[in-house]
């Protein structure tokens, strides 16, 4: 049986999630968690459940999602995989939050895994098989991962949200590229899939497709 377990985290309240199947493998996807408490939280998580986690997805490379990219590495030794193209936004996560709040906070983040490509599968465990989809818009390399079973996922990062699309106004974005990589490539994906955004609350393809940003 595939779980997802959603963490929000940080003062955005950016949604870290962790994926498994029976196999007890898991993957940790956006790790945003900032402080202490937030990063003992997905600890206790992962240990309750006697997980082992195997890989560090990211949507993209925007701050307030990769906040615990470094600390998933120390404690578990994952690189964060990406799309090549968000990997030099990825490296630049301090200049991103002096650029957009004209304030300076200091973390540093690992090197990461060699990119992940449009359509690439990622095995997991034994029932796990995710399907990396290029969305660019919110930010150039901006990625969804699809896993197509009996209750279809997919994690959206920013690019798409309950009733809502993720900004383009950030450096790379861009509007028109983000709306006709979402119609084309996630809004068709089977209807019963249930979406699970970089922010809020879940939702679904059948009901995101009604969503006036696709009209």
């Amino acid at each position: 049986m595939i779980t997802v377990k959603a963490f929000p985290n940080n003062p955005l309240g950016e949604n870290t999630y962790i994926l498994s199947d029976g196999s007890r493998q898991a993957a940790i996807i956006d790790c945003g968690a900032l402080t202490r408490d937030e990063r003992e939280a997905i600890r206790q998580y992962i240990l309750q459940e006697s997980l082992h986690p195997v890989r560090a997805l990211l949507t993209h490379g925007h701050f307030d999602h990769i906040f615990g990219a470094q600390w998933v590495f120390d404690t578990y030794g994952l690189q964060p995989e990406m799309l090549e193209a968000d990997a030099p936004l990825y490296q630049k996560g301090c200049q991103q939050i002096k650029e957009m709040f004209g304030t300076h906070l200091q973390f540093t983040v690992p090197a990461p895994a060699p990119p992940l490509h449009d359509g690439d599968t990622i095995a997991l465990g034994e029932e796990m098989r995710i399907q990396a989809i290029a969305t660019p818009g919110h930010t150039p390399g901006g990625c969804c991962y699809f896993l197509n079973g009996r209750q279809p996922i997919v994690f959206t990062g920013d690019s798409l949200f309950r009733g809502s699309i993720g900004r383009t106004d950030f450096p790379g974005g861009n509007y028109r590229q983000l709306i006709t990589s979402l119609r084309d490539n996630i809004l068709t994906l089977p209807p019963s899939t249930t979406v699970y955004p970089g922010h809020g609350p879940a939702s679904s393809i059948e009901e995101e497709v009604s969503s006036p940003y696709f009209m």
